[in-house]
């Protein structure tokens, strides 16, 4: 039921959009959302929605978003440190907020952005003028907010999963003193995301049974002597500071002076401008959105603000022509002869489009017969041979060479684009200036799909990664279809074994964990745990949640290891239960008859060209510790067979040694020497004979975090060290391994130069950031260009070793099947008989797929299980 018809008949509400709370929702919502050129959508996506779903539901014809002034308000004049602790606005929202006012006006709704004032100031101002004359409807969660609930006034968040209405009797019935004491109470208990303090020791339970003896502060402070001793001592050395910290939340009610209901009138939208402004940001879902009388965009697009001099995948975006009816079915009889043509195949309801020389075919046919046909074409495009693959052997009649994949096309020329669905593509095809649309009339499926099989391989072509996609990228697709039609067994009796253990253990941690805080808790609670931690214990919150309050992650806990007995019990009590809700209980649900667990491995996924795996993901299963070998053993070979892990030895590293040409690394990989030694003793001025285990392990920490971008920060987290002793350790590794330090400029150089950095088989990645005034974002594009060439051209190696074990006579002639990919580790499974020789054939091709300057090393293992063999 929309809002509106919650208040009496005729009368027509006024609703004020607490803009900058959604736009900030939004940006951590989606975080990946954006443009093909790389400008952020994703708080402009989820705002528009919001206010779209308004317009369309509740009709308002009055209404107001509002956006925080950029100057400061007057709170921090009263109290400076007033949302100090607050990181400056992230540059991927702030190049949205301009968008978002100029959407939102677009959309009919009139905005206000008044400078030095905050926008529940602006609410509460407008509340106040209007509430007696009107239903004023605030939509937004800001608990701020509550002191503005009247009788006429309710507070609306729709944008959760499951929307929230406050009314004022809601609120009496959870705060009987009333939203006019509402700023009293927060200043008691304080605000962490604004910085306000509020009274250390006072939590929300406690503030509650003190107002509601004495409601308003002037009560409370004339009323010490008459609250509890322990009350007492907190808030007396704070009675002052308490009225400081009630004017931080107390909402002004005299803002926005100019405002009257006149101003406040939604307008009609400007459609055929609004659907312009939508589709130049590829927001063409909320385009579609627009009311169904809306004018059709304009083909001619306004200039995209931000858009990078290097051209996207997707151009300029335009509005995608209404779908084509699908033509009458032609049966497989009537198909004319497919020799030397190129064509493409789209899946569709009712069979498949097959499209050539300018008309496409609707088949009803099974693929056993179409493949044939098929395959006698010089060329078959289609949007995911994955999918094609997965979905019916009979596919793999066709040459693999004959075969052209959009999805894999796209992905290689914009890896950052992370969708490549048929729906996308078919968008770029649209916006791309050179498409005419006589190659696909009224939207076309299977003449789009050729049209854009034209357009990525010319592309592809140009940027020189035709080679990457023919031999590597292509090629591997059917090794992936085939490891994931295999599976991996797993144990059942085993898995339901060690989950007992687990269930077991966390109810004994769950006792303990209510004994060391000293009262009972959901410890599955960030909220209440943070209760008990920094309220309860008086631990110091070393880190906060985007939102500002207090965290509790995983990163912020291993930071307080070690200063409370309960700190520790939850870590462990985390491991546990990620063991057992993560894999132990969802795994063997998911085995099939044979009791083998079937993965998807994802080629698309990752800008670095690394393979992922989703549903179950099999990558991430634990390996290190005594957990992890539990959980490694729950995997097994069928029964009269063994598994053969070959897990290549310190390959990034080795890579690291092949572009660099650090001569304290060509010479640890030729003589075979401990490459962490080896640098510890450089490090540390001593024999390697000396190197102490400690200092081992500092040296490793420091060789392979540099790889992955580790800053000064966390590697003082991880070593232990102050960070000027971070920085000074960096220092001296450098000035030790000076061709290194040279060798990361170098890569940066080039990303700088052009725009992107390639791997050893020749993958791009673009790093439009990488000149970025913004210091954290250049910083951060200069570790993706590291990293990019380290581990991209790590994982080009690893799928080389895929194609050579896939392909190799020697390990077919034993019977062995590749069965799984987990980052620089392949598994094998083969019969008992022939299992150690598979494994070593394994081993032996790992190490020779590939030359480098150093030698390239697999170790290899057999047995029974994961763990075993790993």
């Amino acid at each position: 039921m929309p809002i509106r018809d919650r208040f009496a008949p005729g009368q027509e509400p006024l609703y004020l959009i607490d803009g900058t709370s959604y736009i900030y929702r939004g940006f951590h919502a989606l975080k990946e959302l954006s443009r093909s050129d790389g400008f952020p959508t994703n708080a402009l996506h989820v705002v528009l929605r919001l206010v779209l779903r308004i317009l369309r539901e509740e009709r308002p014809r009055h209404a107001l978003f509002v956006v925080d002034g950029r100057a400061p308000s007057f709170r921090a004049d009263i109290f400076p440190a007033y949302k100090a602790q607050r990181e400056k606005m992230p540059e991927d929202l702030a190049r949205q907020i301009d968008p978002v006012i100029q959407g939102v006006g677009l959309l009919g709704l009139p905005v206000l952005r008044e400078e030095g004032v905050e926008a529940d100031d602006t609410i509460a101002s407008l509340v106040a003028r209007f509430k007696n004359e009107r239903p004023v409807v605030i939509v937004g969660s800001d608990k701020d907010l509550r002191q503005c609930l009247d009788r006429q006034v309710v507070l609306w968040d729709p944008s959760g999963k499951q929307e929230k209405l406050v009314t004022y009797d809601d609120f009496l019935v959870e705060f009987p003193p009333g939203p006019s004491h509402w700023p009293d109470f927060q200043a008691l208990t304080g605000d962490a995301s604004d910085n306000i303090p509020g009274v250390p020791g006072i939590g929300p339970k406690t503030a509650a049974e003190i107002t509601a003896l004495f409601p308003s502060l002037e009560g409370v402070t004339a009323n010490l002597d008459r609250l509890k001793p322990a009350w007492r001592a907190k808030i007396e050395p704070l009675r002052e500071q308490l009225f400081v910290y009630r004017e931080l939340t107390r909402l002004r009610t005299d803002a926005a002076p100019g405002v009257t209901l006149e101003t406040l009138a939604v307008r009609p939208a400007p459609r055929d401008e609004a659907a312009r402004f939508l589709n130049s940001y590829e927001l063409r879902s909320l385009a579609r959105e627009l009311p169904a009388d809306a004018p059709a965009a304009s083909a001619q697009q306004p200039a995209r603000p931000d858009a990078p001099a290097q051209l996207s995948l997707f151009g300029e975006a335009a509005a995608a022509p209404p779908a084509a009816a699908l033509p009458d079915p032609t049966p497989f009889e009537l198909l004319p002869s497919l020799v030397g043509r190129e064509t493409s195949l789209v899946p569709v309801n009712g069979g498949f489009l097959i499209a050539f020389d300018a008309v496409q075919h609707l088949c009803p046919g099974d693929p056993a017969r179409l493949a044939p046909l098929l395959a006698l074409a010089a060329c078959v495009a289609t949007p995911s041979l994955k999918d094609l693959l997965a979905s019916d052997p009979a596919w793999e009649a066709v040459p693999l060479e004959r075969w052209f994949d959009l999805s894999l096309a796209a992905y290689l020329l914009a890896p950052e684009d992370r969708i490549y669905s048929w729906e996308r593509l078919k968008d770029s095809l649209w916006s791309d200036p050179t498409f005419a649309p006589a190659e696909a009339p009224g939207g076309a499926e299977g003449l789009a799909c050729l049209a854009l099989a034209r357009r990525l391989k010319a592309r592809a072509a140009q940027a020189g990664l035709a080679p990457l996609l023919d031999t590597l990228e292509m090629p591997l697709i059917p090794v992936l279809v085939g490891m994931e039609r295999a599976g991996i067994r797993i144990d059942r009796e085993a898995f339901a074994t060690f989950g007992q253990e687990v269930a077991e253990k966390l109810e004994k941690l769950t006792t303990l964990m209510h004994e060391q805080a000293g009262a009972r808790f959901n410890v599955r609670s960030s909220q209440q745990l943070a209760n008990v931690l920094y309220q309860g214990l008086g631990l110091k919150a070393p880190g906060k949640t985007p939102g500002g309050a207090a965290s509790t992650s995983a990163e912020v806990l291993e930071r307080l290891a070690g200063q409370h007995p309960l700190v520790d019990t939850v870590l462990e009590f985390r491991k546990l239960e990620k063991l057992r809700s993560t894999y132990l209980d969802p795994l063997p649900a998911l085995a099939d008859g044979q009791g083998r667990i079937h993965t998807t491995f994802n080629q698309l996924a990752t800008a670095t060209g690394r393979l992922s795996s989703s549903a179950p993901n099999l990558q991430n299963i634990p390996v290190r510790g005594e957990l992890g070998k539990r959980m490694r053993a729950l995997f097994t070979a069928a029964p009269g067979r063994l598994l053969a892990s070959a897990d290549y030895s310190q390959i990034e590293l080795r890579v690291l040694a092949h572009f660099s040409k650090d001569p304290a690394l060509l010479e640890a990989f030729r003589q075979g020497q401990d490459i962490h030694a080896r640098t510890a003793a450089l490090l540390f001025d001593k024999t390697q004979a000396a190197v102490t285990p400690e200092e081992r392990r500092q040296a490793k920490t420091i060789n392979f975090g540099l790889l992955y971008g580790m800053g000064p920060q966390k590697l003082g987290r991880e070593l232990g060290l102050t960070l000027a002793a971070a920085k000074d350790f960096i220092t001296r590794y450098f000035e030790r391994m000076s061709v290194l330090k040279d060798y990361y400029q170098s890569v940066v150089d080039q990303a700088k130069e052009t725009g992107s950095v390639t791997t050893l088989a020749g993958r791009r990645r673009r790093l439009p950031d990488i000149d970025s005034r913004n210091a954290q974002l250049e910083s951060q594009a200069r570790r993706q260009a590291v990293n990019t060439v380290i581990q991209g051209s790590a994982a080009d190696i690893i799928k080389m070793a895929m194609l050579a074990a896939w392909k190799d006579d020697a390990l077919r002639s034993l019977n062995a099947r590749l069965i799984l990919q987990v980052h620089d580790e392949l598994v094998i499974e083969a019969p008992e008989s022939s299992a150690h020789a598979a494994g070593e054939r394994l081993r032996e091709l790992m190490s020779g797929v590939v030359s480098l300057d150093v030698p390239v090393a697999a170790d290899m293992g057999v047995g029974k299980d994961w763990s075993l063999a790993h």
